[in-house]
């Protein structure tokens, strides 16, 4: 990403809004401190997080005389990561404050590891996953394999939204193809237009995502919070330009955030969890017989090799090589899954694991 320097004006007022925003924290965690001792919290009652922001939580009142209204909350110690998606049970404070005293199992997680052997989660109790990719920037069809990976393994349905079907042109043959490779392993895959220079076109897009909650991901600069924005005007969410240089999205989404969709006309209720852009999304913590099962032409293939223990790599009489050989799997993903699969194995050379 091409990023603007800052002179020091603007870096002694970026800064200044740090500490103001670190300092209302403070004081909201010592007043909320003072309730807890104090007895003045509400009774329990069930909650849902909308989103998360360093140590503060935006939490919707799920039932009483603040149904659905937000509040903003710290949380007990010792019971886990809490992000956007997830349900808890709460106590309600002065001034919309309140504290998280617990969270409900999670039907389903994305998490994605950083580089310091940490698991971080993103968002919870996913339904299904919206992979947005585009003419620009150029999509990445390592990643969007990656990201099909993990909803196979969090057993959550994944939806490729082909974003700026504008722009398709005889010049993009490249991800014409790749969205033929997704359609003929019986992945969903849409065209769509979210734009605010034109008239939108979301093709049978709301009646994929209605009474359902899904996470929108993909790369920096396809078009998700112009995809949301379209879908719910009153979001509002930031929109960044590509890069002139690079043609590469900038960072806008900093957290995953919640949004309710509304029933009436084309949508009839549901949640959409936009996600943080990224340039990367690994895979590393997850096994190498993981990875087989994540590649939905693979896993088909597992148990027919001639050894049990078979790599897939040079073996006598591997199911795996003959399908690829016959055209059943294609040469790009295969290579895909050797590519994702290297890095598995290095970072576990390197004796990095989860702490």
């Amino acid at each position: 990403m091409s990023g603007r320097k800052l002179n020091r004006r603007q870096t002694w007022r970026a800064e200044k809004i740090q500490q103001e925003r670190s300092n209302r924290a403070n004081r909201k965690q010592r007043d909320l401190a003072t309730q807890v001792q104090s007895g003045e919290l509400s009774s329990e009652q069930q909650g849902l997080v909308i989103s998360r922001y360093s140590k503060h939580f935006e939490v919707e009142a799920l039932e009483g005389e603040d149904q659905g209204k937000i509040h903003d909350c710290v949380t007990r110690s010792n019971i886990g990561s809490i992000v956007a998606g997830d349900t808890i049970v709460w106590r309600s404070g002065a001034a919309q404050t309140g504290v998280i005293e617990s969270r409900h199992k999670r039907k389903s997680i994305l998490e994605r590891p950083d580089n310091f052997g940490r698991l971080k989660p993103v968002a919870a109790n996913i339904d299904q996953m919206l992979i947005v990719i585009a003419c620009e920037p150029s999509p990445q069809p390592n990643l969007v394999d990656r990201y099909l990976v993990a909803a196979e393994l969090m057993k959550v349905k994944p939806i490729i939204v082909v974003n700026k079907a504008d722009l398709l042109t005889d010049q993009h043959q490249q991800i014409e193809s790749l969205i033929a490779q997704f359609r003929s392993l019986g992945y969903e895959v849409v065209k769509i237009i979210s734009s605010r220079h034109q008239a939108p076109d979301l093709a049978e897009l709301p009646g994929l995502i209605n009474g359902r909650t899904s996470i929108v991901v993909g790369q920096s600069g396809v078009g998700k919070s112009s995809l949301i924005n379209t879908l719910l005007p009153q979001a509002n969410l930031e929109i960044g330009a590509l890069s002139e240089q690079t043609r590469e999205g900038t960072h806008t989404t900093t957290q995953a955030k919640l949004f309710h969709l509304p029933q009436g006309g084309l949508l009839q209720g549901g949640q959409l969890i936009d996600s943080p852009g990224i340039r990367d999304f690994s895979l590393w913590h997850i096994t190498v017989e993981q990875l087989e099962i994540g590649f939905v032409e693979i896993a088909k293939q597992l148990g027919h090799c001639r050894f049990r223990d078979c790599r897939h790599e040079n073996e006598p009489a591997c199911a795996v090589l003959k399908a690829v050989q016959s055209g059943i799997i294609g040469e790009r993903r295969f290579s895909s899954f050797l590519r994702i699969k290297s890095a598995i194995l290095e970072q576990q050379a390197r004796g990095l694991s989860l702490s």
